[in-house]
């Protein structure tokens, strides 16, 4: 991944295989280019194949609730390039940082945030940050590295990201904001040119 890709994740939970060429049509358009498509539903894999065969060359397309070396293994296979979790699993995170995947794990406490850079993540996906809130955010950026990307995903809209940004978000994932399963590619697309306008007003220069 690109140190300047927009650091937006597109979490499409529920999504199928046969709207994903559209819906991936419609996200890449608006100017995303980090997709996710969580393994806890149907057809899954199939989405991360076709999505990684139609997305432009500078788009990495993932899989979410990636909670086992095998399903490391089936996303590498099927095309995906970035390894997402809603935890920390060492085992899974060094796997996905083995085969060169981006690695944006899920972390709850300050101990799961060091293991898992520890074990090679990429970025800290903070899981789920209703709970954190900025303030939360804010404290646990204090003691982490310098630069240690942090991305909060849960119930982050436009107009929150200003505050998260201000604590030290440095990107995003967004979910059942941005799409909903059965949502067509035009919704989405509308959707995803807000938050990326949002983005935008937040952070003009990056």
């Amino acid at each position: 991944m690109k140190t300047d890709t927009l650091p937006l994740v597109a979490i499409l939970r529920g999504l199928t295989p046969d709207s994903a060429e559209a819906v991936g049509a419609a996200l890449f358009e608006a100017g995303f280019r980090l997709v996710e498509v969580p393994l806890n539903r149907p057809g899954a894999l199939a989405c991360i194949e076709t999505l990684a065969r139609t997305a432009p060359a500078d788009a990495t397309i993932g899989g979410g609730t990636m909670l086992s070396v095998a399903h490391v293994d089936a996303v590498h296979a099927a095309g995906g390039r970035m390894m997402v979790a809603p935890n920390t699993d060492p085992a899974v995170i060094a796997r996905a940082a083995q085969l060169g995947m981006w690695c944006a794990p899920g972390i709850g406490t300050a101990s799961e945030a060091f293991a898992a850079l520890r074990a090679g993540a990429n970025a800290l996906k903070l899981f789920p940050a209703e709970v954190w809130g900025p303030k939360g955010l804010k404290a646990l950026g204090s003691v982490l590295p310098p630069g240690t990307p942090l991305w909060p995903v849960g119930g982050v809209t436009p107009d929150s990201m200003a505050e998260w940004v201000a604590a030290g978000a440095t990107g995003f994932g967004i979910g059942g904001q941005l799409y909903k399963a059965g949502a067509g590619a035009t919704e989405v697309g509308a959707q995803a040119r807000n938050f990326i306008a949002a983005w935008a007003r937040t952070v003009p220069s990056r």
